[in-house]
């Protein structure tokens, strides 16, 4: 006698259902099948004619650009300040779109026709007449800082022909870098830095190092040097200071330099692999200036 094989097995050929009586496990009739895609299909259609509704954003305040429940008119001075130095702010595209700006705070301070932003990686004369004519200005200067770069302090002390208008590159430190070097008006006015110890207050975004500058914090120094008048320069940091003191006191953490994180071993990452990367980041911990 054969030994039996089990019921169901591949052995036994056991009577199934014809596929038009109904569903197999795991798989649909064929009429079913066109039937539900169809309706799916039409289902489909239907939810692509629905209207699209806009994300809504919260309103904004018009003069400081911030929302309005957390609007910094109040540290902002009631008129914009008097000054005669026109001031250039060449921005990244890619800044335009951050949360934490401090470029319309600067703006808000001062006279509309006194500060002039300009968004963009690439300016040439054809591109922008008005930036070309002021770059070839003789009493233009450019914030950059380098091995070029004369102190603004010095400068003014000994210029025969006193600044009227100072262009600062609005970025990261790559961004700007990028900006200035890609750009050949910007190698036209005389290039000047800022010497100072200063630590920024700007703590709510990472900086390179312990000395670098906000482009707020920037403008500010440079114009109270150039306005001869370090009001200015009290009144551009106020509404900076209530920005970080608003983050800090709603769950922002203290964002500490580079340099700092490096030189106290507490960089998260670990070191870059490219030499030139690497590079930078011994020059951080030595404090070289980069």
């Amino acid at each position: 006698m054969e030994p039996q094989t089990p019921a169901g097995t591949a052995g036994d050929p056991v009577a199934r259902p014809p596929e038009d009586e109904g569903r197999r496990e795991g798989r649909t009739a064929p009429a079913e099948a066109s039937l539900g895609a169809a309706t799916d299909g039409a289902c489909a259609d239907a939810l692509w004619e629905l209207p699209v509704e806009p994300a809504q954003r919260r309103p904004q305040c018009s003069r400081c650009s911030r929302p309005q429940k957390v609007c910094l008119c109040p540290f902002l001075p009631l008129h914009p300040l008097h000054i005669s130095t026109h001031l250039y702010i060449i921005q990244h595209p890619a800044e335009e779109s951050k949360v934490l700006r401090t470029v319309p705070l600067l703006a808000a301070c001062l006279p509309q026709d006194k500060c002039k932003v300009k968004i963009g990686r690439r300016f040439s004369e054809e591109r922008d007449p008005e930036l070309s004519n002021v770059c070839r200005k003789s009493d233009t200067l450019i914030l950059y800082p380098g091995a070029e770069a004369a102190n603004l302090e010095e400068f003014i002390l000994d210029s025969p022909t006193y600044p009227s208008t100072i262009i600062i590159i609005d970025g990261t430190w790559s961004q700007a870098k990028d900006i200035f070097y890609k750009n050949s008006l910007f190698r036209l006015p005389k290039q000047v830095q800022l010497k100072t110890s200063i630590s920024s207050q700007y703590v709510i975004r990472t900086q390179p190092t312990n000395r670098c500058l906000s482009t707020l914090e920037c403008a500010a120094a440079a114009l109270s040097i150039l306005e001869k008048n370090n009001y200015i320069q009290e009144t551009l940091l106020r509404p900076l200071q209530a920005l970080c003191s608003f983050q800090l006191q709603h769950g922002a953490q203290i964002r500490l330099s580079k340099e700092h994180l490096l030189k106290n071993g507490l960089y998260p990452k670990p070191m870059p692999k490219n030499k030139r990367k690497l590079r930078k980041m011994e020059l951080l911990m030595n404090s070289v200036k980069i």
